[in-house]
């Protein structure tokens, strides 16, 4: 059955606007028009939580193609890695040497990684990682997720290694004993989050630092835009993020204001399970995916 809906979901073009494709040959002809415009990506090889050692070494493989397939084909990005691809739940010392692969690669392309964060249970030990590579290598960045209480405290304890943080809200469901749960609540403490990390980046010691603003909800955009100009911050210092074929619209609005832009690209077989696990971990990401597309379909209609 998930294969059928598989291909059914990319036969009828739905898929498409939020995944570039199953293999690297497609994610690549997807992002050719992004690349062209002189638009950087981050390319997501979807999957997760791997059954054996060797499953985990191929995907370090893996990621270690789709760096010099980024470089042959001229593109301008860089790449999401997830640690459970790496032997996380097997073998924690795997994963960390596996991750050192990796960014060891991308250093010798000049070009850098960014580790996403998974569900609670893995931030301590993803921090852990993140902290080694990029004390070794210096070109490791973190996704930081602002409905967790603790985000505050790893935020103070990440800023002496200077990382890229990419802030996000978060997608996975996780208890009210460490997590807000109201999108009130997440909200204001992603507008706190940020402007800690605005604050940070205005120290004499802020030099190296560089945020990420990943969300498409509006107000946190105008936000953040408004606070980028208050302060008046280099555009080497930030950048927005944002996923690929949501609120395009908005996306297109960043760009033409001249902010730093940058979409993040997923692709690969798993992109069904990816769908189902995010709808049935937290349906509120359903509701937003309709919001978004509404949206951008208004706004498109009144001009």
């Amino acid at each position: 059955m998930t294969d059928r809906i598989a291909r059914l979901g990319v036969r009828y073009g739905f898929a498409r606007r939020f995944i570039a494709g199953e293999a690297l040959e497609e994610a690549l002809r997807a992002i050719t028009p992004l690349s062209r415009a002189g638009q950087p990506i981050i390319l997501n090889h979807l999957g997760e939580n791997v059954a054996t050692p060797e499953e985990a070494r191929r995907a370090r493989d893996s990621y270690v193609q789709i760096l010099r397939s980024l470089r042959e084909a001229g593109v301008t990005g860089n790449i999401a890695v997830k640690l459970t691809q790496l032997g996380l739940d097997l073998n924690p010392q795997l994963c960390l040497s596996l991750t050192h692969d990796i960014a060891a690669a991308a250093a010798a392309m000049r070009n850098s990684i960014e580790i996403d964060m998974e569900g609670s249970a893995y931030t301590e030990a993803t921090l852990r990682i993140l902290e080694e590579v990029q004390k070794e290598h210096g070109n490791a960045g973190v996704a930081v997720q602002a409905y967790l209480f603790r985000s505050r405290a790893d935020l103070q304890r990440l800023a002496p290694l200077k990382p890229k943080i990419r802030l996000v809200k978060g997608a996975y469901r996780e208890p009210a004993s460490i997590a807000f749960q109201k999108k009130s609540e997440v909200d204001a403490n992603y507008r706190k989050l940020l402007d800690q990390m605005l604050d940070q980046l205005l120290l004499p010691n802020g030099e190296g630092l560089r945020v990420a603003i990943a969300t498409h909800d509006p107000a946190l955009v105008d936000y953040a835009r408004g606070r980028i100009q208050g302060i008046r911050l280099a555009a080497d210092q930030y950048e927005f993020q944002m996923l690929l074929g949501i609120r395009r619209d908005l996306q297109e609005e960043i760009v033409s204001q001249g902010h730093p832009f940058r979409v993040y690209v997923p692709f690969g077989e798993a992109w069904v399970p990816y769908f189902m696990r995010r709808l049935s971990e937290r349906p509120a990401n359903l509701s937003f995916v309709l919001r978004s597309l509404l949206a951008e379909s208004k706004k498109t209609n009144s001009k």
